[in-house]
């Protein structure tokens, strides 16, 4: 029972995180360290219950640009959307070609977290200067094509964050556009990396001891809990700016990075 605890936990962890501008990752390493390791496949089940999550609740709007590309401005979105996947793609290989691995340690984390508040705020600040616009533009692809790269470099900058304000700084200051996009090329990205390391791990043959059952329940529940949090997140951007995820990425770095601090006077 303590263990199903655990997994329910973690799951509630990755679907509230995975879309909010806040760390999935960072904040699911900080978590393990209490609730425990969990294998590669749990962890990547947990992030495809997110995945469908998202999928299901943009559900529309990939059916109208998988159907409407004879439109020439879906057309164009569509196109974007691919190239800042192709980005991605690209990037992403040349860091595994390079053998780059995700630190385990905290503070890196810590720091991500605090960096990455500050800079909400400055480029929320920044983007509002600009007249409001709903527009994507190639620049705005590009770049968040890279930012995704950059939030899979730096634990704890968040893939939410980094694309959705390159989006708002370089173009598409309209909270709710920026965010549509950027969540619209995560899908297949997040699909596509999940599909990847699926297959290492089938190929290495780790699945011998797979407990399916705490898999089944941490897809669900993080699949459940991302579909409530995207679905709030949504409305609360349309009438408020990100400023509370930013203070509180700063509220938890910060306490990440005295926690060293409190173990030597302890």
């Amino acid at each position: 029972m303590p263990d199903l605890i655990n997994v329910i936990l973690l799951g509630i962890i990755e679907g509230i995180t995975e879309f909010l501008p806040i760390s999935s990752t960072g904040h699911l390493l900080i978590a393990e360290r209490w609730l425990g390791q969990r294998s590669d496949l749990f962890n990547i089940g947990i992030q495809a219950g997110a995945i469908l999550a998202i999928t299901l609740i943009y559900r529309q709007q990939i059916w109208q640009l998988l159907t409407g590309w004879k439109d020439p401005e879906t057309r164009t979105y569509l196109l974007k959307l691919v190239a800042a996947f192709v980005i991605t793609s690209a990037l992403g290989l040349v860091a595994i070609k390079l053998g780059f691995k995700l630190p385990t340690s905290i503070t890196p984390v810590a720091w991500a977290l605090v960096i990455g508040g500050v800079w909400m705020i400055v480029a929320e600040k920044l983007a509002e200067r600009r007249p409001e616009s709903t527009q994507v533009t190639w620049t705005v692809a590009i770049l968040v094509g890279i930012a995704q790269i950059v939030a899979g470099i730096f634990p704890g900058t968040s893939r939410s964050a980094s694309t959705i304000f390159a989006a708002m700084l370089f173009g598409t200051n309209n909270r709710s556009a920026a965010t549509q996009f950027a969540f619209l090329v995560g899908i297949p990205t997040m699909f596509a990396a999940t599909a990847v390391e699926l297959l290492k791990i089938f190929a290495s043959g780790e699945t011998a001891q797979v407990d399916w059952s705490g898999f089944g329940v941490g897809f669900l529940t993080s699949m459940i809990v991302a579909f409530i949090a995207v679905k709030w997140l949504l409305r609360y951007i349309r009438t408020h700016r990100f400023t509370v995820f930013a203070v509180y990425r700063i509220v938890l770095g910060v306490a990440l990075l005295g926690l060293p601090l409190l173990a030597t006077f302890g």
